[in-house]
């Protein structure tokens, strides 16, 4: 079995991955970690979520920084100011052992920006960003990218399907020079082909996990006819038999997710709903009870749950199926991380069995269906 060693994983990382028991390598860690230490080269990723991308490219962005030089050297672009936060934290306490300090900053919207210009000016090594807000920085000239090495793309398909691509064009050219990136990506839409082609080397490495399974094989997919009339009873029946387990519940659009939470709530469910529409500080608050187990269910719209890293998800609902395909598997990846098992049930129109069958044939996986 590879071990972290093995990878050549300074023992100052080592001893802190043991801490938060991570001891045996990922597919992604044991594949990426060896070619991101040695090599000055571009690179794709190609995973899905929750399998321990950020150490993938954490350990060897750490391994690379020189201490002494208070300079930005890398930049990680993520999606959402949930997913930044929660890199940051992790690259720290990858650090807890390490010989010199390593300085991490998160930049992010929904804080005040003048707070995190006064914060950058202190030494940093590595800055976690969303697109929006690092752009602001850029223009308000109070952020330094010059002398950058490695830039990581993270989620870089959830980064364009919530509308970052203007952004992303612009921070990619504003970071031309001499540095590296890594792009790590649960799908391969077109648009991020094309941001391939055009900022990236040819001779990038390109490591593909579970090639054959575009979606997690620990997920069992399965669909519940229903009608309109019916699918809320359905879905509160469904529920009901859950006990303690927790999970999301995805719908199309901000009123239908509204809607569907004031509907559960009224039923006696313990639930918190996320939309587009919702102040930070609102969105925060959501998200801290559903991750303390005060929210024992979730509502969400796609957009809204980009990022949402949230252990023990025992199963996700689609209360609608999604517009497109790869937020069926953003969605469906929400549950059976890190190794565990989960379930995605869609609860469908007889008219949508045509889209199971689409869904099936895409991905490469069964729908069964299931009767409450």
């Amino acid at each position: 079995m590879t071990t972290f060693k093995d990878l050549g994983i300074n023992k100052n990382y080592i001893k802190s991955l043991k801490e938060l028991y991570i001891k045996t390598p990922t597919e992604i860690q044991e594949k990426a970690i060896p070619v991101l230490l040695q090599s000055k080269t571009d690179f794709i990723g190609l995973s899905q979520t929750g399998t321990g991308k950020t150490a993938a490219f954490g350990l060897p962005i750490l391994d690379g920084i020189d201490a002494n030089k208070a300079l930005v050297q890398a930049l990680i672009l993520a999606p959402t100011r949930e997913l930044a936060q929660q890199i940051k934290k992790q690259l720290f306490k990858f650090t807890k052992y390490a010989d010199n300090k390593i300085f991490v900053e998160a930049v992010f919207g929904g804080e005040k920006i003048d707070k995190q210009i006064i914060r950058l000016q202190r030494p940093t090594h590595i800055i976690v960003a969303t697109p929006g807000r690092l752009l602001d920085l850029i223009e308000r000239k109070s952020i330094d990218l010059r002398n950058i090495t490695t830039l990581v793309l993270d989620e870089a398909d959830e980064m364009l399907s919530m509308g970052f691509k203007q952004e992303l064009n612009s921070i990619l050219k504003y970071t031309k020079g001499e540095k590296n990136t890594w792009l790590f990506s649960a799908t391969m839409p077109d648009e991020i082909i094309q941001i391939i082609k055009t900022y990236m080397s040819d001779k990038a490495v390109r490591i593909d996990v579970d090639k054959e399974v575009k979606i997690n094989k620990n997920i069992e997919h399965q669909y519940v006819l229903t009608s309109v009339k019916n699918k809320l009873t359905y879905l509160i029946k469904y529920l009901d038999q859950k006990g303690e387990e927790r999970g999301i519940i995805f719908c199309r659009t901000k009123l239908g997710a509204q809607k569907l939470a004031a509907e559960l709530l009224e039923e006696g469910f313990s639930v918190g709903a996320l939309e587009g529409d919702m102040q930070q500080k609102e969105r925060d608050k959501v998200m801290r009870s559903f991750k303390n187990g005060r929210h024992q269910f979730l509502v969400s719209t796609d957009v809204s749950a980009r990022g949402i890293d949230v252990n023990d998800l025992a199963f996700i609902v689609h209360h609608q199926l999604p517009e497109k395909l790869e937020y069926y598997t953003h969605r469906s990846g929400r549950t059976a991380r890190a190794g565990k098992s989960g379930i995605s049930t869609a609860f469908i129109l007889p008219t949508e069995l045509q889209e199971v069958y689409k869904i099936q044939d895409s991905l490469g996986i069964k729908m069964k269906e299931f009767t409450l």
